[in-house]
């Protein structure tokens, strides 16, 4: 699907589910990762995850456009846009929009943990990825001191 065809969908969905015209910009964009699209505030344009489209389908990604109107359609009315808005939470019902899109595989990365808390009276264990001072903090389970680990490739933690 091509931003042009894009454009026209959006178009059609505004007119059909709201009975309002959309008079800007909806383009693909292939750089979002963990939403499903977004609307730009300043200029107005929509923009939707291309990945979105073609993991999980058309159907889906109808319920994000749907979203992403919504906000577009508030925001010019001088409504509630924002997702906590009741405004917002009552047209998108009214509409059949999702409140939330589908994870697309692969999308998140996961950052390195390098170190451990681990409490030691109980050992629950508090993974970091930065190296932190243990003295500064207590098992939130069972307020016992806690001891760093360090996490070692090969061989597994390494007591500090």
């Amino acid at each position: 699907m091509t931003d042009e065809q894009l454009q026209a969908w959006v178009e059609k969905v505004s007119i059909d589910a709201f009975g309002w015209p959309f008079r800007h910009k909806a383009t693909f964009n292939s750089r979002l990762r963990t939403t499903g699209g977004r609307y730009l505030l300043r200029t107005h344009n929509i923009e939707i995850n291309r990945k979105q489209y073609d993991t999980y389908g058309p159907e889906e990604t109808e319920k994000i456009i749907k979203h992403e109107l919504c906000h577009y359609h508030l925001h010019l009315q001088r409504r509630g846009y924002k997702h906590a808005d009741a405004d917002f939470k009552r047209l998108l019902a009214k509409v059949g929009g999702s409140r939330f899109c589908q994870a697309v595989p692969g999308a998140m990365r996961r950052l390195p943990i390098r170190y451990v808390l681990r409490c030691v009276d109980c050992a629950m264990q508090y993974p970091r990825k930065r190296k932190t001072d243990p003295r500064r903090y207590r098992c939130g389970k069972c307020r016992g001191r806690l001891q760093q680990l360090q996490l070692d490739e090969e061989q597994g933690p390494v007591i500090n």
